[in-house]
């Protein structure tokens, strides 16, 4: 597992979500969105030498129920899962470190 480039075409439910036993980063947004789109280099950077941690990146949008039921506002949003329970959230990140710090909090082998 490493970074995932392509939004997934199938959502998943919330209840696979919370039953994730690996370290997860979910990356809501869209393949159009600029600020997404600007998130992906710092992303790329962020995920090296975190290879155990899963990435899935969830196309969101109005009617989407998986980023409703995380309260999804603005994209991206990562929400750093460990054993399906959220330990940490960034909206619009600008700053490389403060995704490996959250990756920290989830990837004990990284």
């Amino acid at each position: 597992m490493s970074m995932n480039t392509v939004y997934a075409t199938y959502e998943p439910a919330r209840a696979e979500i919370d039953a994730l036993e690996e370290p997860t980063v979910l990356e809501f947004g869209a393949p159009w969105c600029g600020y997404c789109q600007a998130a992906q280099p710092l992303l790329e950077a962020a995920f090296e030498g975190h290879a155990k941690v899963r990435h899935v990146k969830v196309e969101d949008g109005k009617g989407r129920a998986l980023g409703r039921s995380f309260g999804v506002k603005l994209w991206p949003t990562l929400i750093f899962l460990d054993r399906g329970r959220e330990v940490a959230r960034l909206v619009r990140p600008t700053d490389v470190d403060a995704i490996r710090e959250a990756l920290a909090l989830i990837d004990r082998a990284g």
